[in-house]
């Protein structure tokens, strides 16, 4: 199928497409908030100035359009017929430089979550919505939880057993 704009006029749709608050990403920010998660957006220090960033849990979030960073096997990512070439290095230029971030916010020792715009749609977005709510509340703990109960290794001390007080219950 041809395309049924001229060469400047998909220039100028295809230019005004935003990379920044777009309706994937509002989607997920404006969940978490509801669910009273506290973040920073665009955090330019990080590599790929990611869309989400939760400091305290140590995990940032790129929603990603399908179409964009070359989502295999879904349904959005068409290359488009006019100029095939340019758009296949285009989008493989994209997914190598996710890649890269993604690797460089690791070793600073960031958790990378990555949703596509794909999870967003309306039939199944609320479950992938609570699957990363229950995702942060999981890294909340392997951040925090350790460090409330220290090791064995690192008391010295042996393992000793639950205490259990009697309150006088009698059972019968």
């Amino acid at each position: 199928m041809a395309d049924k704009l001229t060469p400047q006029q998909r220039h100028k749709c295809m230019s005004h497409i935003r990379s920044k608050n777009t309706k994937p990403e509002m989607l997920v920010r404006r969940y978490l908030f509801k669910c009273g998660f506290r973040y920073r957006i665009h955090v330019r220090s990080l590599p790929g100035t990611p869309d989400i960033v939760l400091k305290k849990y140590r995990t940032v979030i790129f929603v990603n359009g399908c179409f964009w960073h070359g989502h295999e096997g879904c349904k959005y990512y068409v290359i488009p017929k006019s100029n095939a070439d340019f758009w296949k290095k285009k989008i493989e230029r994209n997914r190598e430089r996710d890649w890269e971030e993604r690797i460089q916010l690791r070793d600073l020792g960031w958790h990378v979550i990555q949703l596509w715009e794909c999870q967003l749609k309306p039939k199944v977005r609320e479950e992938n919505l609570r699957g990363l709510v229950c995702t942060l509340n999981h890294l909340l703990l392997l951040n925090y939880g350790a460090k409330d109960y220290p090791l064995e290794e690192e008391t010295g001390a042996e393992a000793a057993e639950p205490e259990v007080e009697d309150l006088g219950r009698t059972d019968g």
